[in-house]
């Protein structure tokens, strides 16, 4: 790695720490380039460079003659834009669907699940007009909220958010009802 692209990853950091500790919101203006510069003790030019990487992630927007503003940007805009480069390689394609489904195994290892966990897991799976993907999501997410560990319920629902634009691998009826026997329960 160049020196030069070091010192812009670290502007780009500290461009994003600043925005969180001095509490931007959206529509807020930032500090311009030259008061960034000194601010971070930073190049203009590697200022400029971290700027333009956050306004194409849809972070932020400069408006001509009035300055640099914190956008109201959705996590998933910078999830599209990277599932666009990165989900181009079939070996990434791969390794996210294996990722995808060791989580999904660790999180169906839940000692219990409430019968009202069960229930819903028995009307998902008697639904026939969800789809195989809707299915599969549903089912999953059931057990994701049941874990109630929040960090990878939302790592689970980036994987499924990235794995939409590629073929996935949808297991078949019988396996969600293997799945619910596991708990000594049985499908009506």
């Amino acid at each position: 790695m160049s020196e030069r692209s070091k010192v812009y990853q670290q502007v780009l950091s500290e461009i994003q720490r600043l925005i969180k500790e001095d509490g931007y919101l959206p529509g807020d203006k930032l500090p311009s380039e030259r008061q960034l510069s000194v601010q971070l003790d930073a190049a203009r030019s590697s200022v400029r460079e971290a700027l333009r990487a956050i306004e194409l992630l849809g972070i932020i927007e400069t408006r001509q003659g009035e300055g640099t503003y914190l956008r109201d940007y959705q996590t998933y805009h910078a999830v599209e834009l990277l599932a666009s480069f990165v989900l181009q390689d079939s070996q990434i394609q791969e390794e996210l669907q294996q990722a995808k489904k060791v989580l999904e195994n660790y999180v169906l290892s839940i000692d219990s699940l409430s019968d009202q966990q069960l229930t819903q897991l028995r009307e998902i799976l008697a639904d026939s007009s969800l789809s195989k993907e809707e299915k599969h999501h549903r089912f999953f997410l059931v057990f994701f909220k049941a874990n109630d560990n929040q960090l990878l319920l939302r790592i689970w629902r980036l994987m499924q958010d990235f794995s939409e634009n590629i073929e996935q691998d949808v297991y078949p009826d019988q396996y969600y009802c293997d799945m619910l026997k596991k708990y000594k329960k049985t499908i009506e």
